[in-house]
């Protein structure tokens, strides 16, 4: 008489386990739209950050603001400023390197980066899994490092 009773409940503890995976499987695939960073919940609202990432001898300093909505970012603008020109890096910049062809380059490479940045965190909604743009390495750090001054506030 007790080994019915065990095994009806071993069924009944393996069906509802089963079912439950299922179901939480199926509540992921709704979610894929955005991907949080899961180890840290942020706050709505408004966050401002600005760092110059590990390049503390140079007089650039980006700055990022983000717009927190319902634990997502929704808006992302960043820029990078030249303090001692007291200048925007831009794509006019590389005006600043005419008999330099490779300074030339990387302005643009790291131009494009600070166009690309806040379109793929908006993306990924993660800043740990953006990567930098090949040759765009400098706008990469000061963004990633901007956005996490920002983020600290946000926590």
């Amino acid at each position: 008489m007790k080994k019915p009773l065990i095994h009806f409940l071993v069924v009944l503890f393996l069906t509802i386990f089963i079912s439950t995976s299922i179901c939480s499987g199926q509540d992921l695939k709704l979610t894929e739209k955005a991907v949080q960073d899961t180890s840290v919940m942020y706050k709505d609202g408004n966050y401002d950050g600005k760092s110059q990432a590990k390049y503390i001898y140079e007089p650039y300093w980006g700055s990022v603001h983000l717009t927190l909505e319902n634990g997502l970012f929704t808006e992302i603008n960043f820029v990078i400023r030249d303090s001692s020109l007291h200048e925007t890096f831009d794509e006019k910049y590389e005006k600043h390197f005419e008999a330099n062809p490779e300074y030339i380059q990387q302005s643009r490479n790291d131009w494009k980066g600070v166009q690309t940045y806040p379109k793929k965190l908006s993306e990924k909604q993660n800043i740990n899994k953006i990567d930098a743009i090949s040759g765009a390495t400098w706008s990469f750090n000061i963004f990633r490092a901007s956005v996490n001054e920002a983020l600290k506030n946000a926590k």
